[in-house]
């Protein structure tokens, strides 16, 4: 009998979304385990595949075989393997691009194209080869020989490979070893020439140390010697160089002054109660634990998860944003020390990759990160805490679009576990649910020390325009970050907006600088002068003259985090700014800097777009600013009121947390808004019931659930005629109680020249539609491959 194993190829087309059997050679029996990532032939190519299961079989002649294995352990347990199954067929993905989101970027294949010199004859293609038998197909192109060798492609003397190659394996440093016993080590001393001085300090180096392996950096610099004077004991067999893997930690080297349990208020004790008695009965429970701003949220996390690890359990904890984790994992490395490995997407590929090997090795218990860190390869999961539930970034936008909070659940229910869902502003549907029991609430409604929450004014900048106030900053915003000026405290300011101005005008004709790609105005940048599209990345610089009717009145329009921190300097000289935004926190690292700055009192203000609206937690926050509230109020999405209110509330939160009692500044050019109304009470209930009515009128989650059809290609007629005959299929298929809206062009109909057109589906009960929507992507399957996208989001969170 012959080992076969079923492969999953790294494909993603429909007609290969299934396994293809391979021979598993003698020599890779036992090495090939399932959960293993193969390189195997398909078609004319090498390719990577995931073994998916092993069987035998005796007739094998038909069946190609598995060329090497790629990892010595398997990289996806049995259990991620089934939730990939089950993801691919909820999302609607491809099964390998589910397995190829569960592992670090730096695991996921990279293909290199050879070229393969088969005639050794020919004297033309000795010369063009140079000799060698196989080059890289970046070669040919770079040195112009493609031309040349094309025919010889044609005429089967030479071929086209392709290699699998791994992007990123282990960091190895250059260690220096001796090989010598203490004795011998004395002798060598004595028989070098006195003028060997570096090489005799060498030498009794080795003889005290007790380590077995130096670096050789180390021992050069701790030594003052040169690379020779090592280099010459190595050629005398004295000393011997070596390679030693290293673990890149991205926290090497930072001390974590460790913490101790704080004392729990009644509230937090009772929620916490709950929570460990689901775990120590093993009840795949979901709790919402729904929490003001400053009620002790984090300690709860800690406590719970403290409990769980003494059981021998591991815990993971999702946070939104990478601008939150510096101080969650802060938080998490003082009470836990090593136990943490930390995952999120500011860390290299090289670093995600060995904290991943730090999980796997189950040298780590406690996983926090952003929402990849859901797929970490436990095996014995007791606690999984999704913080700040509400966040859209917790639904990946392209495929596999699946929701962390659905595979938290998932893996829950597995492992027996509870799930904890944090928030201050649950999402809608969460909050529904808890009041349905179908997860089950916890709720603080008290600040830690009893703290007050802080006063909030709602400023109408119609008014301020009235005054002829055209600065962003309302008087009185202005007034109160004078005063916390003067008594030393900090202030937040929150724009919802990077850049300079968000559009550029000419104030006679009206015209308005477009992106000449995507239906969209550019963006003003300052710092480089420049205009860019945020879709597509297309840049030019501003014209000297409108373009339409040659005018000189060319102006910014509009207000970003840039144009603020100008005017700051113009209104408040002495204000020192520190301004957060995606063009200031690119550079790795650069988030954790700014917020130990601004903790570390070296500046009066923090001016930052939306990272900084949640998680932070500052003393000597006493002011919070929301230059603009209504930014994302009309936008056309159906959770803009919700958003506008979390945002609010969440930032809101940032002020008056410890000992000085704080306050909170919101313009808007529309304060009657009931989001802006509830805001300012910190009323969640009343928003949830008044939000509620809005979304049953309209047919809206949670009262239905909803899939977005996107279609977009070059050709708007074809873009049309595709979505109209897909909509109209789905009419002949579904309930006459579910709703198709559209089809209608998307809010920004094309991008990238691609005209885009959509439809949603509104339906309380479908249980083919899964079925109905794939059979739709197999019929487009040829139209796709010439260039039509589709695409599908079941539960969207992004309708534009």
């Amino acid at each position: 009998m012959n080992q076969v194993a079923k492969v999953i190829v790294d494909v993603p087309a429909m007609q290969v979304d299934r396994p293809f059997d391979y021979v598993v050679p003698e020599n890779l029996v036992g090495i090939a385990l399932v959960g293993t990532r193969v390189s195997v032939p398909f078609g004319n190519r090498k390719v990577q595949g995931f073994v998916v299961e092993l069987g035998e079989v005796e007739d094998v002649t038909k069946l190609k075989t598995i060329d090497s294995v790629m990892d010595v352990l398997p990289v996806l347990n049995e259990e991620l393997l089934e939730l990939g199954d089950f993801l691919a067929k909820e999302t609607l993905a491809f099964r390998v691009s589910v397995y190829q989101a569960m592992l670090p970027a730096a695991l996921r294949a990279k293909y290199e194209k050879y070229v393969v010199r088969l005639d050794t004859e020919d004297d033309e293609l000795e010369r063009l080869f140079e000799g060698y038998e196989t080059l890289p197909f970046k070669e040919l192109v770079g040195r112009n020989i493609l031309k040349s060798v094309q025919k010889y492609v044609r005429s089967g003397q030479v071929e086209i490979a392709y290699a699998v190659k791994n992007k990123v394996t282990n960091k190895k440093m250059r260690v220096v070893t001796c090989p010598l016993t203490p004795n011998q080590l004395h002798d060598a001393q004595l028989d070098l020439p006195k003028n060997a001085k570096a090489q005799a300090k060498l030498l009794a180096y080795f003889e005290t140390t007790e380590e077995d392996f130096v670096p050789l950096k180390q021992l050069r610099e701790e030594l003052g010697v040169s690379g020779q004077a090592i280099q010459k004991l190595v050629d005398n067999g004295m000393l011997q160089f070596a390679e030693k893997k290293v673990n890149r930690d991205p926290y090497a080297g930072r001390e974590f002054e460790r913490t101790e349990p704080l004392a729990l208020s009644k509230e937090q004790q009772a929620a916490n109660d709950e929570i460990l008695l689901a775990a120590k009965e093993g009840r795949p429970e979901t709790f919402l634990l729904h929490g003001v701003t400053g009620s002790g949220k984090t300690e709860i996390y800690l406590q719970s998860i403290a409990e769980v690890l003494q059981k021998g359990k591991e815990a993971i904890v999702l946070v939104p944003e990478i601008s939150l984790t510096p101080q969650m994992v802060e938080r998490f490395k003082s009470r836990f020390g090593d136990a943490v490995a930390v995952l999120h997407s500011a860390l290299s590929h090289g670093e995600k990759y060995d904290e991943w090997r730090k999980i796997e090795r189950k040298e780590a218990q406690v996983v926090v990160g952003a929402r990849s860190a859901i797929f970490a390869p436990f095996e014995n999961l007791g606690l999984i805490i999704i913080d700040e539930e509400h966040e859209a970034t917790y639904k990946q936008e392209d495929n596999p679009r699946y929701h962390a909070r659905d595979v938290a659940i998932w893996r829950a229910k597995r492992h027996h576990c509870p799930v904890v869902l944090g928030s201050a502003t649950p999402s809608l549907e969460s909050y529904a649910r808890a009041t349905k029991n179908v997860y089950k609430l916890l709720e603080l409604k008290a600040r830690i020390n009893q703290q007050e929450m802080p006063e909030v004014h709602i400023i109408d900048m119609r008014e301020e325009l009235r005054s002829e106030n055209r600065t962003e900053f309302s008087r009185t915003l202005l007034e109160k970050i004078k005063e916390r000026l003067e008594r030393n405290e900090q202030t937040v300011l929150l724009l919802n907006k990077r850049g300079y101005a968000s559009f550029v005008m000419c104030r006679d004709c009206g015209y308005v600088v477009e992106c000449p790609n995507c239906d969209i105005s550019l963006t003003y940048h300052q710092a480089t002068r420049k205009m860019k599209c945020h879709y597509c990345g297309h840049e030019e610089r501003v014209p000297e003259k409108c373009p339409s009717c040659e005018s000189e009145h060319i102006r910014y329009f509009g207000t970003g985090t840039q144009k603020v921190e100008e005017s700051l300097a113009k209104l408040i000289p002495e204000a020192r700014v520190i301004r957060m935004d995606v063009d200031t926190t690119r550079q790795k690292g650069a988030h954790e800097k700014l917020l130990t700055r601004f903790q570390n009192g070296e500046a009066d203000i923090l001016l930052g777009t939306q990272m900084i609206a949640k998680g932070l937690d500052f003393p000597n926050i006493t002011l919070v600013g929301v230059l603009n509230a209504d930014t994302m109020l009309f936008l056309p999405d159906f959770r803009s009121a919700e958003r506008t209110f979390q945002l609010l509330t969440q930032v809101s939160g940032r002020a008056g947390r410890h000992v000085l009692p704080g306050e909170v500044v919101v313009q808007s050019y529309s304060p009657e808004h009931y989001s802006i109304e509830y805001a300012k009470m910190h009323d969640y209930h009343g928003f949830y019931k008044h939000e509620m009515l809005m979304r049953h009128k309209g047919a809206y989650p949670p009262f239905y659930f909803l899939t977005l059809i996107n279609v977009s290609h070059e050709e708007e007629r074809k873009v049309i005629q595709t979505i109209q005959d897909m909509a109209s299929f789905l009419r002949t298929k579904l309930g006459p109680d579910s709703i198709i809206l559209g089809p209608v062009p998307s809010t920004i109909s094309r991008i990238k020249n691609k005209y885009r057109y959509q439809c949603m589906i509104k339906y309380k009960k479908e249980p083919t539609l899964k079925n109905e929507l794939k059979s739709l992507l197999e019929h487009y399957q040829k139209e796709q491959a010439k260039g039509l996208t589709i695409s599908i989001d079941v539960e969207p969170y992004v309708l534009m």
